[in-house]
Order: structure tokens, then C-alpha cells, then sequence
């Protein structure tokens, strides 16, 4: 038998719910993780919770606003109680708004950086301490290929996943010496309701966003599967000498 990638491994992942969080959910599971999830979704949450279990995995999901530090105090202390340690962070969790950058509000540039760059900071500084004195533990980061090619109307989306972004490389930079790896993901367009609705956003300010202008800037719209199997590599041991990595997943979208 092939051997599981995440075998005896504990997983925390926020916004795994839905889309490429929760086939990221589905394949840490199957590849032998022990996972806590946590979402504000908290009927697909519950819904995702009951199938893995049905299926013999060990998993837990907590409802819950990650960008709220109560609540990732909460969440981290329910996750290490469920699980013993935790040994990778996926830090998934993120929204995005499609406007242009003069209609954007102070309330909305609060909102986009709270659960795109302060949600990502407030569960790494809770799980950090622990993986430390384990001397060792993973985490990983959803960024964008919009910190590298900036999209129109995405301006505040693309400020406040760099800031998630750099916050990712900085973390490997000053931990690497001390067992910790940290690395960003950077996908493009992915077939998920996130994904849907910024296409869907593009368009309606006459931005060319169908599936097939998609297709002329990646190839093809990229599938949430694919994306959960770069958060794979990037969590499991397969990935142990890489670290302050951007992994663009875009099929070219950031090359040409």
C-alpha cells in the first residue's frame, strides 16, 4: 500500500468549509490527518463534519469568525484539545470584494484586511508557541496571484493578502532555525462560489471575466481539488527543504 502523505499528522484549517478549503478538508483527511476545521459557514461546516465522520475520519469542525481573537482563542484551545498538538495551520479562510478603488469605504478596507491579513495573523500567533516548543510544525497560507499581477477593481482584495502574503515569508525568514516551515499558495481563477462570485463581480463593471476570456488568461478555470493538492505538498513532508516559498498556482497566469 501507498503510504498516507499525512499520516498521524493534526491539522487545523480555517474556512475549510467550502470550495477549495473543504477539498482541502476532504484530502487531508484521506490522506491520514486528524483535522479541526473552522468556518462561518456553519451549515456546510456541519454538513462536511457528518460525511468525513460517516467515512471513518477523525474530524471536527468549530463554526466560528477566525478574525476575531476571542474566537481563534477559543478555536485553537477546542482544536488542541480534539487533537493533542498541531502540527500543520492552513490558514484558508478569506473574502473578497470586487469594486472600484474610489467606491471602496474605510468599513470595507477593515473588513478585507480583518479576514484576509488579521485572521491569518491572529491564528498563527495562537499556534506558533506550541509548534515551537515541539520544535517543529507547518504552516500554510492562501495568498493570490494578485500580489504578483494586479487585477482590476481587486485592490483592496490584492492589499490585504499581500500583507497575508509577506506575513507567510516572514515567518519562515525568522523561524526557519527553529523548526518551522511557512509558505504561501497563490492561486488564480478556481471553480468555487468565492471564485463565482468575483468573475461574476468582474463582469457586471464590464470587466472581460467569462470562462472562456479565463481560458485565454490560465488555460482553463482551475479546479478546487488542484488547489487542495498544493496545500498538500506544501503541509506534508514531501515539501521539508521548502520554505518562504510564493507557489503560483495559475497555469501561466502570472508568466505571460
Amino acid at each position: 500500500m501507498t503510504a498516507l502523505r499525512l499520516e498521524n499528522k493534526r491539522a487545523l484549517i480555517s474556512g475549510g468549509a467550502n470550495g477549495a478549503g473543504a477539498a482541502s478538508t476532504r484530502l487531508f483527511c484521506k490522506e491520514g490527518a486528524a483535522v479541526v476545521f473552522v468556518d462561518k459557514d456553519g451549515v456546510a461546516g456541519s454538513l462536511l463534519e457528518q460525511e468525513l465522520i460517516a467515512d471513518g475520519h477523525r474530524v471536527k469542525f468549530i463554526e466560528g469568525d477566525v478574525s476575531k481573537p476571542d474566537v481563534v482563542d477559543a478555536v485553537v484551545a477546542s482544536a488542541v484539545n480534539f487533537l493533542g498538538h498541531i502540527d500543520i495551520l492552513f490558514n484558508h479562510a478569506g473574502i473578497i470584494i470586487v469594486k472600484p478603488f474610489l467606491d471602496f469605504s474605510l468599513a470595507e478596507w477593515d473588513e478585507m484586511m480583518d479576514n484576509n491579513a488579521k485572521s491569518a495573523f491572529l491564528m498563527s500567533r495562537a499556534v506558533l508557541p506550541s509548534m515551537l516548543e515541539r520544535g517543529k510544525g507547518v504552516l500554510v497560507f492562501t495568498s493570490t496571484t494578485g500580489v504578483r499581477a494586479a487585477t482590476h477593481l481587486e485592490s483592496l482584495y490584492s492589499a490585504s493578502k499581500s500583507a497575508m502574503h509577506m506575513l507567510s515569508r516572514s515567518i519562515a525568514v525568522e523561524y526557519r532555525d527553529k523548526g518551522i516551515r511557512s509558505n504561501a499558495l497563490c492561486p488564480s481563477f478556481v471553480r468555487t462560489r468565492h471564485g463565482e462570485h468575483e468573475i461574476k463581480q468582474l463582469r457586471k463593471f464590464g470587466i472581460l471575466a467569462s470562462e472562456q476570456d479565463v481560458a485565454i488568461m490560465q488555460g482553463r478555470i482551475c479546479e478546487p481539488e488542484e488547489i487542495a493538492e498544493v496545500a498538500l505538498f506544501l503541509a506534508s513532508d514531501a515539501s521539508s527543504f521548502v520554505n518562504g516559498v510564493e507557489l503560483f498556482v495559475d497555469n501561466t497566469f502570472t508568466a505571460v
